[in-house]
């Protein structure tokens, strides 16, 4: 006799429970997220990540081994191609369950089963981008004490420069601030 599996059976024979997982987890790949009773979503949950792990390995058997539970071809290219890729520095918690309000018919309780979004990365990208800027800016300090500098004028050329502003006449009363303030009688 099979053991059953743990949980509830959802209604149905073996089978039954079987194809309404893997419609879920169909619709979940194509969606991104699906709206379902709570004892649904904690049961998909667990398929939908062991999914998403197989397709990370990228292999062929590994896509067989989806396809017999995911029957579209279209959503096993999706999840293979563009979903397990997100999640590849990621080890599980692919899925969250948000619970919401009860259902309005049979007061049955509702659950949003959706994918994660956002990534893990290494470092975090202030951190990084602080050290990007800090090895820029040291390279930059180094390549310009290597470099002659062009800009700075000859030392004759400074001498000249003195001599030429020394040669201006001084500026008259009239041209000192203030000048205008003066009343004149």
């Amino acid at each position: 006799m099979p053991t059953p599996t743990k949980g509830a059976r959802l209604g149905g024979s073996p089978a039954h429970e079987r194809m309404m997982l893997a419609n879920l987890a169909t619709s979940l790949f194509r969606h991104g997220k699906i709206t379902t009773t709570e004892t649904k979503a904690r049961r998909l949950r667990p398929l939908a990540e062991q999914l998403i792990t197989k397709a990370k390995r990228g292999d062929l058997h590994s896509r067989r081994r989806v396809l017999t539970v995911v029957r579209d071809k279209d959503v096993v290219f999706e999840l293979f191609d563009q979903i397990a890729p997100r999640y590849a520095n990621r080890n599980g918690g692919y899925t969250r369950i948000v619970k919401t309000g009860p259902r309005k018919g049979d007061a049955a309780p509702m659950a949003i089963i959706e994918l994660v979004e956002e990534l893990v990365v290494a470092a975090p990208p202030a951190k990084a981008a602080k050290k990007t800027a800090r090895k820029a800016a040291a390279q930059q300090d180094k390549v310009e004490a290597l470099a002659p500098a062009e800009d700075e004028p000859t030392p004759a050329s400074k001498v000249d420069d003195e001599a030429e502003t020394d040669a201006t006449p001084e500026a008259s009363d009239a041209d000192a601030p203030g000048a205008d303030d003066k009343v004149k009688d």
